[in-house]
């Protein structure tokens, strides 16, 4: 069951690294971030797929797209600059505390 757990981990990694290199290429006019962009989501896709053969996709989507808004979040305070008010803390804070939820007590099945 690890090593689902380790795929989904890549998905959610790759997947950030992605969209955090979006802006950056540019509108796909900067050959590098374009090609991190593609790359990107295509080991993420390939990793969630097989981080599905034993996590329900509803939990895995969940955590995926959660963590996911997160980090892109912090990325984009860290790196360009984004400013971050009280309810965009409070906000990540609530999607943080509902992975925690999932993962926690969540008793859902791969059927």
């Amino acid at each position: 069951m690890t090593k689902y757990w380790l795929f989904l981990l890549i998905a959610i990694l790759s997947e950030v690294a992605a969209t955090s290199a979006l802006k950056a290429s540019a509108g796909f006019t900067r050959l590098w971030p374009s090609i991190i962009v593609v790359a990107g989501y295509g080991i993420s896709f390939y990793a969630m797929s097989l981080a599905l053969e034993a996590i329900p996709v509803g939990i895995a989507y969940a955590i995926w797209s959660g963590i996911g808004i997160v980090l892109i979040t912090l990325i984009a305070w860290m790196i360009y600059g984004q400013q971050l008010d009280s309810w965009a803390w409070i906000g990540i804070g609530f999607i943080l505390i509902g992975v925690v939820i999932l993962n926690a007590l969540s008793r859902v099945e791969v059927r």
